[in-house]
């Protein structure tokens, strides 16, 4: 059986969302993405809550976290994933628009696994894509 090749991206952007659908896609990255629109959408689909009951408990491969989020913040979302016990080994990897320094440094001490700026041009954002599958995310069998 192949490993879990699930990827959440919490992103409020849609911009952002399908540039990085477009990103996989270039890169012939197969995965199952979902995508939560806030920071309290990203926590029920981490815990199987709210609408996302019943769904069972396999985590995501992948965890794609803005930091700017409705409802709750993508700070909050990285503390609680880092502070549960079954998903605490999932990797997060921040991916946003911030390169201030307190954003990194906060995010390190939060457990953040990496932090990415989002890159401004398309060429460089499928290359990030890429970086971020080939060093996250589980091979397929």
């Amino acid at each position: 059986m192949a490993p879990t090749r699930r990827i959440l991206l919490v992103e409020d952007n849609e911009n952002d969302v399908e540039l990085a659908r477009l990103a996989f896609a270039e890169r012939g990255l197969e995965a199952d993405v979902t995508v939560a629109r806030d920071g309290q959408e990203a926590l029920d689909y981490l815990y199987g809550e709210g609408p996302h009951t019943g769904r069972g408990e396999e985590a995501p491969a992948l965890v794609l976290l803005d930091l700017n989020m409705p409802r709750v913040s993508g700070y909050e979302v990285l503390r609680r994933v880092k502070e549960h016990p079954r998903l605490r080994s999932v990797p997060v990897v921040v991916f946003t628009t911030s390169d201030a320094a307190g954003d990194r440094r906060l995010c390190d001490a939060l457990g953040a696994d990496a932090y990415l700026v989002k890159p401004f041009d398309f060429s460089s954002f499928v290359d990030v894509v890429g970086e971020l599958a080939t060093t996250w995310l589980p091979r397929s069998a």
